[in-house]
């Protein structure tokens, strides 16, 4: 029994490596992004979500990739790269595609559909849909990884429930709560990959 849960979080480890070099070129994308919306005024804010604009409807896709500023952006690197790396080892590519697809679209027309006025953009949603998705991972499909992720998950990040509330007029509270459902969801949804 003890060998199968090595030879289980061995795997995963594994995974992860092999993930690493990947999912860090994604997130210095992001980094570029952001450094050329820096360099052009931030023009791209125009992308952010503005709720019931239909205008804005395309920020739903495009919001996660830009960040107000870099502290906005440098605070959500940590979680999206710990969390996403963690989805991405233990389901593999093409559900992690499927899964950031969901949590995108369905946390974006949330706030779209439900948000107060103003323009939300940031990953910050898509982290809290990382993190609902873990939790509800573990709870579905208990296995020694799925829960020590959780637990993993809970201590490091654990203040991401905290975002779910009303708290600072700066912040989005509805993309970290719409995303955290967003995520929850993914684990009822078949994966069509």
């Amino acid at each position: 029994m003890t060998f199968d849960f090595a030879n289980e979080i061995m795997n995963f480890i594994q995974k992860c490596m092999f993930y690493l070099k990947p999912w860090a070129i994604v997130l210095g994308i992001l980094w570029c992004i952001n450094i050329f919306n820096w360099l052009i005024g931030s023009r791209l804010n125009v992308f952010a979500i503005v709720p019931r604009s239909p205008s804005h409807l395309i920020g739903i896709l495009i919001s996660p990739l830009i960040h107000a500023n870099f502290n906005h952006l440098f605070f959500n690197s940590i979680p999206l790269f710990i969390l996403g790396l963690a989805i991405l080892a233990r389901e593999g590519t093409y559900a992690f595609c499927w899964i950031t697809l969901v949590i995108t679209v369905l946390g974006g027309l949330g706030v779209w559909l439900f948000a107060r006025k103003g323009r939300h953009l940031g990953a910050s949603g898509l982290i809290s849909g990382y993190f609902g998705y873990i939790l509800m991972t573990a709870y579905q499909d208990t296995s020694v990884v799925t829960v020590l992720l959780a637990i993993l998950g809970i201590y490091y990040f654990g203040s991401i429930l905290f975002g779910l509330f009303p708290t600072n007029k700066q912040v989005s509270w509805e993309a970290h709560l719409f995303g955290f459902l967003a995520g929850i969801v993914c684990v009822f949804v078949p994966k069509i990959f």
